[in-house]
């Protein structure tokens, strides 16, 4: 489920790494060549790295700056959602190099970080102060060790999906360096069928996998986020049916 690189032009570029829904991460090896795809082409690349916290492996890169380069060509996203918890308060950080530069259907080169800082003064106020604190509190030693075990106890339901489909002979993809697991569907049944079966059947929820498009039929997409009981339960309906 890596994204492979076009051999058309394209301006803009999406990258979320790791994958949601998929759980698929971009090495060190993929990345480089983005990069060097986005500066010949003149195109930008949206890397959403809000699940960058679930990375284990130290060979896997955190974030697009890490590729020589790619301050010339990316805008890197970061959430606070999934690392801390903090979906619905959507406090989250947008990071625009200086040294990106975008060009115009004319040709003329534009400064993006004084278009972006432009458009944030002048149509956002920001989120609450409060909130302000709350993430500012994420990154104190405890904050750290806090949201350490929380994403360690989430990685830990992920293995625990994983292991448990296997068992049962299904195959999944993701769920190592992200907190969804990617799950093919027993005997080639459509994703809106499966999940009809385990919402009656199992009264287990998933999330059909083609809503994330076309591409996604065949597959649905479970979550780690819970408690370890309710995935011990949840896993232990499935195996019933």
């Amino acid at each position: 489920f890596a994204p492979q690189v076009p051999t058309e032009h394209f301006d803009i570029i999406y990258l979320c790494s790791p994958n949601n829904p998929t759980g698929s991460v971009l090495d060190r090896a993929a990345l480089p060549k983005w990069v060097a795809y986005a500066r010949a082409n003149d195109a930008i690349i949206l890397f959403d790295a809000a699940y960058e916290a679930y990375i284990t492996d130290p060979a896997i890169p955190h974030s697009i700056y890490e590729i020589d380069g790619a301050r010339d060509c990316a805008i890197e996203f970061r959430s606070f959602s999934k690392t801390a918890g903090f979906t619905g308060v959507r406090a989250a950080f947008t990071v625009v190099p200086k040294s990106l530069m975008a060009k115009t259907a004319a040709g003329d080169t534009v400064d993006v970080y004084k278009l972006w800082q432009r458009r944030q003064n002048t149509k956002f106020n920001g989120i609450s102060y409060i909130v302000q604190r709350g993430a500012e509190a994420i990154y104190t030693d405890d904050g750290k060790r806090q949201t350490r075990t929380l994403i360690d106890g989430y990685l830990a339901n992920a293995k625990l999906i994983r292991d448990g489909l296997h068992k049962l002979g299904m195959r999944t993809f993701g769920g190592v360096h992200a907190p969804y697991v990617w799950v093919e569907t027993p005997g080639g049944v459509k994703s809106w069928a499966y999940f009809d079966t385990l919402l009656t059947k199992a009264h287990v929820v998933c999330t059909p996998g083609s809503g994330f498009g076309q591409s996604g039929e065949g597959y649905v997409r479970l979550s780690a986020f819970n408690s370890r009981a309710n995935v011990e339960e949840a896993l232990s309906r499935i195996g019933r049916i």
